[in-house]
């Protein structure tokens, strides 16, 4: 598998994502009340690219030790503590027909873009 993406740091918006990586309570309590995002070290969110299944998948890569990665096809509530990405179910707020419209191109469009 081939990267095609850069990495995108995981950010946390709660003392109990932080604590989830051993951060105390307190400690992680007080970052959140005093920098409302933090970003967290060694998570990120990546694409690749995989030759046989000639597909692009998102993947949550956690760096655990020197040595070591823990690598999952990247969890839907994920996307939202990300930056700089695009969900790749798409904006549940986009209807399907203004969805499918917006990848349509018509030949007006592509003459008006380039007669500009």
């Amino acid at each position: 598998m081939d990267s095609v993406s850069q990495k995108h740091r995981v950010f946390a918006d709660k003392p109990s994502q932080l604590q989830k990586n051993g951060i105390s309570r307190l400690t992680a309590s007080l970052l959140i009340a005093n920098q409302t995002t933090v970003s967290i070290k060694g998570e990120w969110l990546e694409a690749f690219w995989c030759d046989h299944c000639q597909q692009r998948n998102w993947y949550y890569i956690r760096y655990t030790n020197p040595s070591e990665y823990h690598v999952v096809l990247a969890p839907d509530d994920l996307w939202q503590r990300v930056t700089g990405v695009v969900d790749a179910h798409g904006n549940p707020s986009v209807g399907e027909f203004t969805r499918r419209s917006s990848r349509q191109t018509s030949s007006s469009l592509l003459k008006r873009f380039y007669d500009n």
